[in-house]
């Protein structure tokens, strides 16, 4: 099974030699840790649904980008830096899953990179999302 590193054209890459956003294995496509950043790095979204708004939707971009949908997803993990703002990630994650939801992680840490509040990771297992 050969290790294919997947780029959608709305999702900006890392500087090379740092790592990928998102490799496919066979059907499971790994998405790493994503942020709201803009291309300069800077922060982007007031607050944690903004930010992971923006996230969630760079999640779809790059599961397209492999050929599956948001349906595919079966585990994110979410790091947010103040869990007393948890409700505003899931009023996010609402916007994008529906039915039986994906296995979810939520982990409060200490700090993000400068401005961030949110960083989310996902797994997809490609053609399963016939879920209720």
């Amino acid at each position: 099974m050969t290790i294919q590193q997947i780029i959608s054209p709305e999702v900006t890459e890392p500087a090379p030699g740092m790592w990928s956003n998102c490799l496919k294995v066979g059907d499971t496509i790994y998405i790493a840790g994503l942020t709201a950043r803009d291309k300069q790095l800077n922060a982007i979204g007031n607050g944690e649904y903004e930010q992971a708004r923006v996230i969630f939707q760079r999640i779809e971009y790059l599961v397209r980008a492999a050929g599956g949908s948001m349906a595919d997803i079966v585990k994110i993990n979410i790091y947010v830096t103040d869990i007393a703002h948890r409700e505003q990630v899931w009023k996010a994650r609402r916007e994008f899953f529906e039915g039986a939801f994906p296995v979810a992680t939520l982990v409060e840490v200490s700090a993000l990179a400068p401005g961030i509040l949110v960083e989310i990771e996902a797994t997809a297992m490609l053609g399963q999302g016939g879920r209720p």
